[in-house]
């Protein structure tokens, strides 16, 4: 019977792991889902600058690989989005390769009620917060949350 049991629970165990497996989301497909694509600023009507609010755009390339894109104004970049995950609170936590800062930031975001995005954290591969609890750490000033331009 002990024998009988046992194939029972290590087949049971065995579905269990191969159907979580089969249900796993890819990365493109957990920021479609959680409503991050597209293009956000926190005032659309504004040109990209760095002093008053840059464009942010995240996509999904035919590749399949889903890239953040900064529009400063004066400058711009393309970064590779390498993770996301989603926490219980509903915070889209984003792992992103700058390859310009020579770095993984890691950043977390949510979806307000009226639609915005707000950053609620963006931390550097050392621990170094540049936003911590929704607000800047130099300022103490809360972020201001994104709306959606397209």
């Amino acid at each position: 019977m002990t024998c009988c049991l046992s194939r029972w629970m290590t087949a049971a165990v065995l579905w269990i792991v191969l159907t979580s497996l089969a249900h796993a989301e890819t990365l493109a497909e957990t920021v479609e889902q959680w409503g991050l694509l597209g293009s956000w600023a926190v005032d659309c009507a504004v040109s990209p600058d760095r002093d008053k609010g840059a464009l942010l755009t995240y996509e999904i390339r035919k590749d399949g690989r889903v890239m953040y894109r900064r529009n400063f104004g004066d400058a711009k970049d393309e970064n590779e989005v390498v993770s996301a995950t989603v926490d219980a609170e509903g915070v889209l936590n984003l792992m992103v390769f700058f390859p310009s800062l020579r770095q993984t930031r890691e950043f977390g975001v949510i979806l307000t009620k009226d639609g915005g995005l707000r950053a609620i954290y963006n931390r550097g591969e050392r621990g170094e917060y540049t936003i911590r609890d929704g607000k800047y750490v130099k300022t103490g000033a809360p972020t201001l949350p994104q709306q959606r331009c397209d």
